[in-house]
């Protein structure tokens, strides 16, 4: 391997000349920068980054760690953040935590110790004490996706509460009043919203809400096709089914087809978070939308700004809008008899 003291030997200049080559010092002659840069070129030296980021406390990289980067919802973050690191001349590390804890620890631990610059996290729960980890090293943090109830650094998130009220108060307008909600693990914050808003839409028609409509699972497939099992199992069955991930819904998507009951002619089945076209089956799917790419910009302009300040401040909260994308998954329910 190609070292600075191959290129200093090349170019008949000491090592320490090369190094304020490499770093753009004002004290080098053209000629000599010339004669160093040319010695770089055909030795095809490429200068050690990362010792370089030791000396200036930086090292160009910025982490994003999600809960399942296989959920094409994340990929959708992951690309905003991508996106908008790469033009601020930032890499990217990916770290998959698969909403466990003690992954998300671990992961910290390792970031800070290769010195990265900023983190873009989402949290596997609404414990904020591994964020001290970080934040004790002054190492900026956005939390992405969900809110903590310490506010101990900035977050950008979507509005969970209004999106899953859209969708139940849609199914409501359609005449339905059994409306199961399939949702994920209770404590996590974008799952206590999306019940929030569930049970506010349900409040707001007069309706009160049948407590074993309302199940909790994991944001995944298997989890969907799960709880979707039991609500059918269920006397009265309900007539709509509200699936509080796109995970979730394809599993209860499987279930369904599974017990040949046709969408919505049987039962109406509304999401949260679009899936792509390969997902996609006829009919389509009634989904809140959250702006996820979005989102991903969102975060990272707010954590390269506060490496640019260099200075924490108050925490920031930004909150986007969600929206009703309605399509052909829901209908009135066959029955009115006896809705009430």
């Amino acid at each position: 391997m190609t070292t600075i003291r191959d290129v200093a030997r090349l170019a008949g200049v000491a090592p320490i000349t090369v190094s304020r080559v490499i770093n753009h010092s004002h004290y080098i002659s053209d000629e000599t920068r010339q004669r160093v840069q040319t010695a770089i070129d055909q030795l095809g030296y490429v200068p050690n980054s990362l010792s370089q980021s030791f000396r200036w406390k930086q090292t160009g990289m910025l982490a994003l760690m999600v809960t399942d980067i296989t959920n094409p919802f994340w990929t959708t973050v992951a690309r905003g953040v991508e996106d908008t690191a790469s033009d601020a001349g930032y890499s990217l590390i990916l770290c998959n935590t698969d909403e466990r804890p003690e992954e998300v620890t671990r992961y910290f631990q390792a970031l800070l110790a290769r010195q990265i610059d900023g983190i873009l996290l989402v949290p596997a729960n609404n414990d904020f004490l591994p964020l001290k980890l970080p934040l004790a090293h002054q190492t900026p943090c956005v939390v992405l996706d969900r809110s903590l109830p310490e506010k101990l650094t900035d977050e950008v998130r979507c509005n969970s509460e209004q999106g899953a009220f859209l969708v139940t108060k849609y199914l409501l307008e359609l005449g339905h009043r059994k409306i199961a909600l399939l949702n994920g693990p209770n404590g996590i914050s974008t799952v206590q919203e999306r019940t929030q808003g569930y049970l506010r839409a349900l409040k707001e028609a007069g309706i009160n809400p049948n407590p074993q409509y309302l199940l909790h699972g994991y944001f995944t497939m298997e989890s969907g096709f799960s709880m979707a099992s039991r609500v059918l199992a269920m006397e009265p069955r309900p007539t709509a089914l509200f699936a509080a991930n796109n995970f979730i819904t394809y599993g209860a998507m499987k279930a369904l087809q599974e017990n040949h009951l046709n969408i919505p002619r049987d039962i109406s089945l509304a999401g949260f978070d679009d899936l792509p076209s390969n997902f996609l089956v006829e009919p389509f799917l009634t989904v809140a939308v959250q702006p996820a790419y979005e989102m991903g910009c969102r975060a990272t302009e707010l954590l390269l700004s506060r490496l640019k300040q260099k200075s924490v401040g108050q925490p920031e909260s930004i909150i986007l809008p969600t929206s009703l994308l309605v399509r052909q998954s829901c209908a009135a329910p066959s029955i009115l008899i006896n809705q009430d």
